[in-house]
């Protein structure tokens, strides 16, 4: 099975190359992040076409997920738990049967967090803190669960090629680091860290300043897996060539095959 996850940056925009990326990799179960696009408007007839089945948690111009699957979902949860207030539209999650058991995904669109010095570093925080309570729990059910999405952190120095200049930024301040940890340490394998140690492995690169062309990237797309999952971990990819296509996003495709 193939679990992958992309940061689209715009459904509309993006539409063709969603498609040829579908059609050339074909994975099973994928997550999209960054959709802006309300659940009425998005286009979904030309995904369908191509034999997927889709759940959708949009908001108008900016954020919103999608799942996509070649099997029916079981269960579709819309909405991460934890605060009724939150109207932002960065979490959703979907479970299919399988041979051996049920796969559980979860995709996120974790709030970059800048400025920090307004309260969008404290809600990043806080979205933080309520991934980690909803991550323990669904844990506690021993299913093949994947954790995944653009998670607007940067681990560690070596997952950005000029890691001085994010100090102090959102995605690189001791505080989101610690809580992405803290995730980690509640029983994930982050499965690209697992099977790949080459340097310079990156899977955002910027629009401005030839950050592409220079590879001035940052790795801030991330796959966690429950150790049911990461028992069946067989290989993890990044399709880098996709940001040389045409209207490409900022972001590429990561993705997982499990046994």
């Amino acid at each position: 099975m193939k679990i992958a996850s992309w940061n689209i940056n715009g459904i509309k925009a993006r539409m063709d190359t969603v498609l040829r990326w579908l059609q050339e990799e074909q994975p099973d179960l994928a997550c999209f992040q960054e959709i802006k696009s309300i659940d009425e408007a998005f286009p979904r007839e030309p995904i369908e076409a191509l034999g997927y089945h889709l759940e959708t948690h949009g908001q108008k111009g900016f954020n919103g997920v999608a799942l996509l699957s070649k099997t029916p979902f079981e269960e579709v949860i819309r909405r991460l738990p934890g605060d009724e207030a939150d109207e932002q539209a960065r979490y959703i999650e979907g479970v299919v049967a399988t041979d051996n058991g049920p796969v559980r995904l979860g995709g996120l669109y974790l709030p970059n967090g800048n400025p920090v010095d307004t309260p969008k570093f404290p809600y990043k925080l806080a979205w933080m803190q309520r991934l980690n309570a909803h991550a323990a729990q669904t844990l506690q059910q021993e299913e093949a669960f994947i954790l995944a999405g653009d998670y607007n952190v940067i681990p560690d120095p070596q997952d950005a090629a000029k890691p001085e200049t994010w100090v102090g930024d959102a995605l690189y301040r001791p505080e989101s680091r610690q809580a992405f940890r803290a995730l980690n340490h509640l029983g994930f394998t982050e499965a690209i860290r697992a099977t790949q140690d080459a340097v310079k492995t990156y899977t955002f690169w910027d629009y401005q300043a030839g950050a592409w062309q220079r590879n001035n990237g940052i790795r801030i797309d991330h796959l966690l897996l429950s150790p049911e999952a990461a028992d069946r971990l067989q290989g993890t990819g990044i399709d880098k060539h996709v940001r040389d296509w045409e209207k490409p996003s900022d972001h590429v495709p990561v993705w997982l095959e499990l046994n």
